[in-house]
């Protein structure tokens, strides 16, 4: 967690305490998640039935098999089954960047930073 987030954090503590978000418009009522106003409007009904089919665009689905291969490396101990799951996360991560190359350089630091502990936890 950079310096920022900790600032952040510890104002919306502070806030919390003194019962700043209390009798909010809204409160204690669900979210609404579904905000498709980013989404052309003649392809909203069928982004619409693909979720509610659980179907995810493609990109979405890489990020989901990036993480879900991140939370195994955090579990895995066998050397062979570790190296198979970094050889995975390399192909998704290089997969991910060949579909999007205008990626943010704040992700790319990020990819930086992951490689770095990868790299740490391997030498292990």
């Amino acid at each position: 967690m950079d310096l920022l987030d900790k600032i952040a954090e510890a104002r919306l503590k502070e806030a919390l305490e003194q019962g700043v978000f209390d009798n909010l418009p809204g409160a204690g009522k669900p979210l609404t998640l579904d905000d498709d106003s980013a989404v052309p409007k003649d392809l909203r009904v069928a982004y619409r039935i693909l979720k509610n089919a659980g179907f995810l665009p493609p990109t979405l689905q890489v990020l989901h098999e990036i993480r879900e291969t991140e939370q195994l490396l955090l579990h895995v101990e066998d050397t062979a089954e570790r190296s198979r799951a970094l050889q995975r996360l390399h192909w998704l991560r290089a997969q991910m960047d060949a579909s999007d190359p205008g990626r943010s350089l704040r992700l790319q630091r990020e990819d930086y930073y992951y490689q770095k502990v990868i790299e740490r936890l391997d030498k292990e």
